[in-house]
């Protein structure tokens, strides 16, 4: 089992920026596949970005070019940054493992609790 702890949420001016963490444990974070996932209020959990174990990156027509993740496999850490942010950006974001690539699929065996972004 994978243990994941996001960071980095909070309240954010609308065309602002912020980068989201995730720290994993408890598995080899090379081979890990890993995503960021959205879910605002009353909505359905959304993929927003995915990378695999080379780095290989996928996103989402909705934040195409806004959003960019990363990995830091000596650091154990999944980082997503996001520019231009807008109110409809605004949700709990998960970030997700596996060792299967689902990329944005909601699949992923392993979830962090989520950290909040609140855009104004």
């Amino acid at each position: 089992h994978v243990q994941l702890v996001e960071s980095g949420g909070g309240s954010v001016q609308a065309g602002g920026s912020t980068t989201l963490s995730c720290v994993a444990s408890g598995h080899d974070f090379s081979v890990l596949y890993m995503a960021w996932f959205r879910r605002a209020p009353g909505g359905e959990r959304e993929g927003v970005a995915a990378i695999g174990t080379t780095g290989h990156t996928v996103y989402p027509y909705s934040v195409n070019d806004r959003f960019t993740v990363s990995r830091d496999n000596a650091k154990n850490t999944l980082y997503l940054h996001m520019n231009d942010l807008k109110a409809e950006d605004t949700a709990m974001y998960y970030c997700a493992a596996d060792v299967v690539n689902f990329q944005l699929g909601r699949s992923y065996e392993n979830w962090g609790q989520g950290t909040q972004v609140t855009v104004s």
